[in-house]
């Protein structure tokens, strides 16, 4: 409790008194910091293992490099499609126009050229991030190839596996460990604490209390600053149960991202949409996906479909191998469902494709049934062929006008 009433404290102040201007550049810090600690665990075991050939060479051997499945099959876990797939939609969400923290700050930017340089910048970062994580993991497998921690029981969790193996190859050189923990540290804050506070906020303000109060812009910044403290709060509360939410957050998120998505797509591409629709469609989206994500982890998919790899032991102390998918996968209960081999066993990955499709499509046919909004008036510069086409879909009446 005490790192984290004082993480929490440091972090709602600062986001309360800086605003967004101070979250934005504790991010550029905290990105320097994380590339700084994988990086480290990168130089360090490609010098122990002799080469960056060694580390690529294990892993093609031990199959952690099979890039190119491009089997079509929605319930095989991990394939070309299901990342390129899932991947987009996840990324629009996170990215898109449904995330208020991202939004937040696109409008923070002086103009459209620097939102955009703002979010190419952000493109090369998290490139990255992303291959030195992943290169991480590469190092770890070429380092416990044939003696497995997390097999052998040296450590309790997967999520201990990077730092054992930091410990392994960094005790030697003092600060050095650390700097990979504030590595991992800087990943958790940036996506919790630095976003929440400072979002909640705004979005309290312009539709909870904006609105309905006449209040001045000197006293909706102290209210917004009452919000910052209260969500700031609130988040270090929740962490008393962390190991409860978080697990459940992280699948809901997804679940949740494509609906939302899906709500903006119909509203923007599809002018016939109207409220019922609208509503109608993200109900059946979240459900949907909802359903289908919590019966998934009621009966976990086949091993066929996420394909767990074989980790070995015989290069440990003790002799003797041990199969990861006999001793630590889930077992399949007896008695199960039709739908649980094919409808439950569908990817994580499509969770979000899945609920943004369905949203689309009952909005529109809600939005038919009940009746389309009416005439609107499209600007000319947005009556491109993409626009024409909708309007023919939706078959209601335009009007054309010249941009304000």
């Amino acid at each position: 409790w005490g790192a984290v009433m004082s993480t929490g404290v440091v972090c709602t102040l600062y986001c309360t008194l800086g605003g967004l201007k101070a979250v934005v550049w504790t991010d550029v810090f905290q990105v320097g910091i994380m590339l700084a600690g994988l990086l480290a665990v990168i130089v360090q075991s490609v010098l122990l293992q002799g080469g960056i050939s060694t580390i690529i060479s294990d892993s093609a051997q031990g199959r952690r490099l099979n890039l190119w499945d491009f089997d079509p099959n929605p319930l095989r876990r991990h394939t070309f499609w299901s990342i390129t797939v899932g991947g987009t939609f996840l990324w629009t969400s996170v990215y898109g126009i449904i995330n208020q923290a991202q939004v937040q700050r696109y409008i923070s930017c002086k103009s459209m050229f620097h939102a955009k340089m703002a979010l190419y910048i952000n493109l090369v970062c998290l490139w990255a991030i992303s291959i030195c994580s992943v290169f991480c993991g590469l190092c770890l497998y070429s380092f416990y190839k044939n003696c497995d921690p997390w097999t052998a029981r040296k450590v309790s969790a997967l999520d201990q596996l990077m730092p054992y193996l930091v410990l392994d190859i960094l005790s030697e050189y003092p600060g050095v460990p650390g700097l990979f923990v504030a590595a991992a540290y800087s990943g958790t804050l940036r996506f919790v604490l630095l976003q929440s506070p400072p979002a909640l906020a705004a979005v309290t303000i312009a539709d909870l209390i904006r609105p309905y109060l006449s209040l001045s812009e000197k006293q909706l910044s102290w209210a917004s600053k009452g919000m910052s403290l209260f969500y700031g709060a609130v988040c270090i509360r929740m962490a008393g149960v962390a190991s409860l939410i978080i697990p459940a957050a992280i699948s809901i998120a997804g679940v949740v991202g494509g609906p939302l998505l899906g709500l903006f797509s119909l509203g923007i591409l599809f002018p016939c949409a109207n409220a019922k629709g609208g509503l109608a469609g993200l109900i059946s989206g979240l459900a949907l996906s909802l359903w289908v994500c919590i019966r998934a982890q009621i009966y976990p998919p086949r091993p066929e479909n996420s394909r767990p790899l074989a980790l070995v032991t015989h290069g440990c102390n003790f002799s003797g191998s041990t199969n990861w998918t006999a001793n630590r996968g889930k077992s399949r209960k007896v008695g199960l469902p039709f739908l649980a081999d094919n409808w439950y066993s569908l990817s994580y990955l499509y969770f979000g494709p899945m609920g943004t499709v369905t949203v689309i499509t009952v909005g529109l046919v809600v939005s038919k049934v009940s009746g389309s909004a009416g005439k609107f008036d499209l600007v000319q510069e947005l009556d491109n062929s993409f626009g024409k086409t909708n309007f023919a879909f939706c078959d209601v009446e335009r009007s054309t006008q010249t941009p304000a």
